[in-house]
């Protein structure tokens, strides 16, 4: 099996919640060295730094999303052709999917994000 081209530099994507709230940008700055990932971006919810590793040969890679001064989000996913795709989570709290794609790759459709709900609103959940 040949290794897939994990390229550093400028990622742009999106990420879902569940129960249909819809897709929420994400743009990102990503370096990809010796099967580690790091990098930062910015999302509705803030900034935040990127940790985590990837392996070249398998696709698979997973990382931490730490939002400055804040939480953290878990992601695994896999690399294919159109970019990253997988799944984030705070443990017992959300989950949800993504995906991350070199900038300059993507497809119209892929542009097509959607903002439906205030993050404040989603990021907090249900209130009882």
């Amino acid at each position: 099996m040949s290794a897939l081209h994990f390229p550093s530099g400028p990622w742009t994507g999106f990420f879902t919640y569940p129960r249909g709230l819809g897709k929420q940008r994400m743009d990102l700055s990503l370096s990809f060295a010796q099967g580690r990932i790091t990098g930062d971006g910015t999302d509705p919810i803030g900034t935040f730094t990127i940790r985590g590793h990837f392996d070249a040969t398998s696709g698979e890679c997973y990382w931490t999303k730490t939002y400055v001064g804040a939480h953290d989000v878990f992601y695994t996913g896999f690399r294919e052709g159109k970019g990253i795709w997988g799944t984030w989570e705070i443990p017992g709290v959300w989950r949800g999917g993504f995906h991350i794609w070199p900038l300059g790759e993507e497809n119209a459709e892929e542009l097509e994000l959607i903002e439906e709900k205030p993050v404040e609103e989603v990021i907090v959940g249900p209130r009882h």
